[in-house]
């Protein structure tokens, strides 16, 4: 199997790519798409939908994973976060490929084991975890622990799914702009 993860952001918006066989977790590329701010927030959202749709065509992925919007203080500033979520989510769907979710804390519990780890563990922990030579950039390394989250969580979700203890489809997933569950 392999994952995309993006950590999706109006500024800078992260992804990461990983191949899992069994347990075993290989890199394959990730990097940051950087929004330029200058512009009107429908080119920003353009510029994130073409970059991930140019992604998934380079590296092949067959499934994704997007972290889940958090609620802050600032309203306008979630709103914003929500549309470049939107657009991620547009250009995973657009190319047919499951959207599975995952809230920060559950992709920090997963890579690092606490759900309030700081961005320098979930860094050091994308680097071990993948034997990394080097430390990956802040949105990458989020945008892999999320691809590493998924890998975690999908062997499980099945075996839930195959015992009839967990709905088939349950959960946010799209396909082919359906959403399914």
């Amino acid at each position: 199997m392999r994952i995309l993860g993006i950590d999706p952001g109006l500024r800078r918006t992260g992804y990461g790519v990983i191949d899992v066989q069994g347990s075993r977790l290989t890199y394959v590329a990730s990097g940051t798409i950087v929004v330029p701010a200058d512009q009107a927030l429908a080119q920003r959202l353009k510029v994130i939908l073409d970059n991930i749709r140019e992604i998934v065509q380079a590296t092949g992925p067959s499934v994704s994973a997007l972290e889940k919007v958090f609620v802050n203080t600032n309203p306008s500033s979630t709103l914003l976060l929500g549309q470049a979520r939107g657009a991620a989510m547009c250009a995973l769907a657009d190319s047919l490929l499951d959207v599975h979710e995952y809230t920060a804390l559950q992709i920090k519990k997963s890579v690092v084991g606490n759900g309030h780890a700081a961005k320098e563990q979930v860094q050091k922990m994308v680097q071990h975890l993948l034997g990394l030579n080097g430390l990956p950039a802040a949105d990458s390394a989020d945008a892999l622990a999320c691809a590493i989250c998924h890998a975690h969580f999908h062997p499980l979700t099945q075996r839930l799914q195959a015992s009839g203890q967990l709905a088939a489809g349950r959960g946010s997933r799209v396909r082919g702009g359906r959403l399914l569950g």
